[in-house]
């Protein structure tokens, strides 16, 4: 599970995505609950950049009696089902996440020890 990415700079969200920046600063490694810079339609249907909490649900924002679970990946064969995806997936609530580099850790059978890989 992918819980860490770079997100790129302002002149990748203008020149490529064609918006304009979010105005607020974000940090150059993401991690869950992390404002960054997302890319989406605003209600003309326009592309727009704002700032979002990397997870579907923020940490601060689970109800008292729910225990927190992770929220940062969505499998495409289940997207349609889990509870914490299914809602906004059904009603098209999609965005792009622009990234440049995204970490995943590296699990071996024989050590299992924990190495970041690149991918």
């Amino acid at each position: 599970m992918c819980t860490n990415y770079a997100p790129v700079q302002r002149l990748v969200l203008r020149d490529i995505f064609g918006v304009e920046p979010p105005a607020a600063e974000w940090k150059p490694e993401t991690w869950p609950d992390y404002a960054t810079p997302i890319v989406r339609a605003d209600g003309d249907g326009r592309r727009d950049s704002v700032l979002a909490a990397f997870g579907m649900i923020p940490r601060d924002r689970w109800p008292e009696n729910v225990r927190p679970f992770a929220t940062m990946n969505a499998r495409s064969e289940t997207v349609g089902e889990k509870r914490s995806f299914s809602g906004p997936w059904k009603n098209g609530q999609l965005c792009l996440v622009p990234a440049y580099r995204r970490v995943a850790m590296a699990w071996t059978s024989k050590i299992r020890s924990a190495g970041a890989a690149l991918i």
